[in-house]
């Protein structure tokens, strides 16, 4: 129920849901924290971002159109799969979606261009989406273009941004810019922050692991391009099986890899963090590992639990959040574990649909007012 909580100073009506104050008035509704609710969280630039639906009613009568290039949606996971969270969002705010692959976009002439096909989707588990006719676009012309195909971040991936990236040139809005996607990787991209992470070795040298290992006793080892845990090893001193890793994930010193101190806080919970233009969410999903793994991802049988974002989250946030933005980078997903970053996830970040259900979020319309503020 709401209740009146008298005039703002701009003359607006403010009306308090639960600790929340809404002023009512023309621009857009805008949220503010009531500083005699709960001290100290969320911090005040972050505090709009907590407990709202969408302001699509707010927002004047524009349809828009979006693109999105994604993994065969016939085969996502509806309850769970964030880019569906976007695409409901934007349904929602009336916009026409342009459902496109990998193999649908070309180049000709220096322009952009794509076989699309009219998309709509519902929030149904068994029946999430319909397409329309096969049609020939030119890229440039819609408004938004949201990249969502999954790593492995390997050339074919390159080359989809670089045909993106001549969309943006011809006027479309793409999430994330094509070029953040190719010069932040998601693993290495920490050493631009090694303030805020684990000591990291990035080599092809079989042998300077070896060294790593040996001097550190217990570390995590990973390929660069990879995601959803997979190929991610927790390498104990001692451990007969320690060379034959080393090999695989250098490819016998033909492949850059990583190795990071092991961080024993892995117990309580991989957290994704989400941005959303360098702005974090203020909960985190701990991805906790079952018995019999050490990764924290929900592809393997973590389990997710939400919780707020520490004092060491947010200044892990403020370190990376404005060099994100600064990049063109719209949504993205830090993974901390106890007090350490260690992923930069900017490809297909996912969590929304998890955070969304536990704390009664709408993270996409968030997303989408980001945008919508962009194309203004």
């Amino acid at each position: 129920m709401r209740v009146p909580a008298g005039a703002d100073e701009t003359g607006g009506q403010a009306w308090v849901v639960g600790e929340y104050t809404r002023v009512l008035h023309t621009p857009p509704a805008l949220y503010s924290w009531r500083p005699d609710a709960q001290p100290g969280f969320p911090p005040k630039h972050i505090s709009d971002r907590l407990l709202r639906t969408s302001r699509a009613t707010d927002m004047p009568d524009k349809k828009i159109s979006v693109g999105v290039v994604m993994d065969p949606i016939e085969n996502i996971a509806p309850k769970k799969d964030s880019s569906l969270a976007m695409l409901l969002e934007a349904t929602r705010r009336g916009a026409e979606i342009h459902y496109m692959l990998q193999g649908d976009l070309k180049l000709l002439g220096g322009e952009a261009l794509a076989r699309s096909r009219i998309l709509q989707v519902q929030d149904d588990v068994e029946n999430w989406f319909e397409t329309g006719a096969v049609q020939d676009i030119s890229l440039g012309d819609l408004d938004v273009i949201l990249m969502r195909k999954d790593p492995p971040f390997d050339m074919e991936y390159v080359y989809t941004t670089y045909i993106l990236e001549r969309a943006e040139e011809a006027g479309a809005l793409v999430v994330n810019r094509p070029q953040a996607l190719r010069d932040i990787n998601e693993k290495a991209y920490t050493a631009w922050f090694a303030d805020c992470s684990p000591l990291t070795l990035v080599t092809r040298s079989m042998q300077e692991m070896k060294a790593f290992l040996a001097e550190h006793d217990r570390i995590v080892v990973k390929p660069l391009d990879g995601m959803g845990g997979r190929s991610v090893f927790v390498v104990s001193q001692g451990d007969n099986n320690a060379n034959v890793i080393f090999e695989m994930l250098t490819d016998n010193g033909r492949l850059f890899a990583m190795a990071q101190v092991y961080i024993p806080e892995i117990s309580e919970g991989d957290k994704r963090i989400l941005l959303i233009d360098g702005e974090p969410i203020p909960y985190a999903l701990a991805r906790i590992p079952p018995a019999d793994d050490n990764r924290g991802n929900l592809v393997v049988g973590a389990v997710g639990t939400g919780r707020k974002l520490s004092e060491r989250d947010l200044w892990i946030c403020s370190r990376v959040g404005p060099v994100l933005r600064e990049h063109g980078v719209m949504f993205a997903g830090i993974d901390v574990i106890g007090d350490y970053l260690t992923e930069i996830n900017v490809t297909s970040p996912t969590g929304i649909r998890e955070l969304d259900k536990i704390f009664d979020l709408n993270i996409a319309g968030d997303l989408f007012d980001a945008i919508e503020k962009k194309l203004d």
